[in-house]
Parts: C-alpha cells; structure tokens; sequence
C-alpha cells in the first residue's frame, strides 16, 4: 500500500531547537543556582521534560520542584524562539512532501507551549495543519500514542504512514505504533543508534530516503528495510 502521510517529529526533525532547549536549560538552571552536568545534551535528546527534570535529581542533586523547573525553562525557551530556523534540508523535504498527495502532521514530544512557538517562528503555522503534543496524548515516545493519535486526526491508518524523527525513543514510537520510520539524525550526533526495523537516512540528505518511499510501496519498503 502506498504511504498516505508523514508524520514529522519537529525539535531536531524539522526545528533547529536543540540547542535553544539546551541553552533554555542552562538558563534555567543558573537561575536557581546549578550548573548542567557535563554530556547532558546527549543524554537528553528526545527525552520529555520531567524525565529530564528526574534525571538532574539523579545527576546532579537538583532539588526545585518540577513545576519551577519547567516554567523558568519554557519562559527562557519561549523568549529566544524568534531565533529559531527550520533544520537543514527540512525545507526541501516539505517542498517533496507539498508536491506529493500524501497527507502531513507534526508529532512532538513538546508542550503545546513550546510546539507553538516553533511553528511560529519557522512559518509552518497554518490553518487546518495537524499538530500533536505531550499534552494532547496520556503517554508520549516512546509510546505510540503520539503517532496513532496523528494517523486518526488524517483519517488514515498506521501502515499508511512514514514517520520521520531524529531520536532512538521517537524512533521506537513510530515503530510501536506500526509505521515505517525514518530515523533523519542531525549531523552532529553519529552516536545515536536507532531500534531494529529503522531507516536511517543521510544527516544531510533526508530527500533521498523520503523519496524512495513515497514513490514506492509501503509493503516493499518495509521488506528492503527487514532484508
């Protein structure tokens, strides 16, 4: 069957926020009188931000509630975001998509307060786009009800989509919901590894592997990918 929607992770897929969120961190962090562990960053990527928040108490002693935490981070994250920019070849990947008569959403691990904010700032912000957050689903990635919450908003089912993202635990949740995924890692992080079943795409050219499956069918994706 043919794909009918990608379904787009956004902070690091198609957002060049990485550093922003670990920068909003910093911040938030100084303020209260920590400092960030050294090799955090890599530890964090995809991570929601209570588990970010448990792992600080558990590297660091960090002893503000969570509720602190995350409000000095996001009102940081939040006053930035005008810097933000759409990731390298993200353009070119959504201009493929735009060209094609698959469907589109974005899947992030975000509050909606944040997700917003990147849309904003990068000019994807329209009416009628499918957008879902940490806070429109009970669990997040890893979990597959971010994706499978996606695919009812598109009215299409979850073999029908291509997920693409930029982290092992989005990754796994594109898997558990039953969808071919593209793993699309950002040029700097070679030490991600990606769950078994994963496409893993060029860090700088995301087209050619975009392109191969939505020009081909799902069923003979995923037995190449198997192979």
């Amino acid at each position: 069957m043919s794909c009918k929607a990608v379904l787009f992770d956004m902070d690091g897929t198609l957002v060049d926020s990485e550093v922003l969120h670990f920068d909003a961190m910093a911040v938030a962090l100084e303020g209260l009188g920590y400092k960030i562990p050294e090799g955090f960053a890599e530890r964090i990527t995809g991570m929601v931000v209570g588990d970010c928040h448990a792992l600080l108490t558990e590297t660091i002693g960090f002893a503000p509630p969570l509720d602190e935490f995350v409000a000095r981070k996001y009102a940081a994250y939040v006053e930035r975001s005008a810097s933000l920019r759409l990731r390298q070849g993200a353009g070119e990947a959504l201009a493929l998509l735009r060209a094609s008569s698959a469907a589109m959403a974005i899947v992030s691990n975000s509050d909606r307060m944040l997700a917003d904010a990147n849309l904003r700032a990068v000019g994807l912000q329209a009416p009628g786009l499918i957008s879902v957050t940490r806070n429109d689903v009970r669990f997040g990635k890893p979990r597959p009800d971010p994706y499978l919450r996606a695919a009812w908003l598109l009215g299409v089912e979850p073999s029908d989509c291509i997920v693409v993202e930029d982290s092992a635990p989005g990754a796994s949740a594109g898997l558990a919901a039953g969808m071919t995924v593209i793993g699309w890692p950002e040029p700097h992080r070679p030490d991600i590894i990606f769950p078994t079943g994963t496409i893993v795409a060029d860090p700088r050219d995301l087209v050619a592997s975009l392109r191969q499956l939505l020009s081909s069918p799902l069923e003979t994706s995923l037995v190449s990918r198997i192979a």
